[in-house]
């Protein structure tokens, strides 16, 4: 799994395109104030051990929102950190057990709609734990 973090101090998606036949349909547009942005790209190689790549994401996830002193972390499939993709079904049960566990350790979490490409608008500051990336 790669994994690109972003803090941003506004971040804000509007569903454009369904690139997965079997997304969801009723999705919306959002915007999120202060948080940390998970651009998650599962990897073929990470079906293999899906609970051991979910709790390392976790723990990176967490350990980024600490440093940038947000408890809101937003979950985003971004397929194209790599040249390998993981199942998409895979990739979901993922993402999904990911924003159960964060919730469950009292972070504000979102997900953005899955089997979409979205306009995103990031804003985002210029300090050292602001971008972050992680091959896991």
């Amino acid at each position: 799994m790669r994994l690109l973090m972003l803090y941003a101090d506004l971040f804000a998606y509007k569903p454009a395109v369904q690139n997965l036949e079997t997304a969801d349909e009723h999705v919306e547009s959002a915007s999120i104030k202060k948080a940390l942005v998970g651009f998650i790209h599962v990897e073929p190689k990470g079906e293999e051990n899906l609970s051991s790549v979910e709790t390392k994401l976790i723990k990176n996830l967490k350990w980024a929102a600490r440093k940038n002193e947000t408890n809101s972390i937003v979950l985003h499939s971004f397929a194209h950190l790599g040249e390998d993709k993981a199942d998409p079904d895979a990739t979901k049960q993922l993402l999904d057990g990911a924003e159960v566990r964060l919730v469950n350790s009292g972070y504000e979490t979102h997900q953005t709609p899955f089997g979409y490409f979205l306009d995103l608008d990031i804003q985002s500051p210029g300090h050292s734990f602001a971008r972050l990336f992680k091959e896991i």
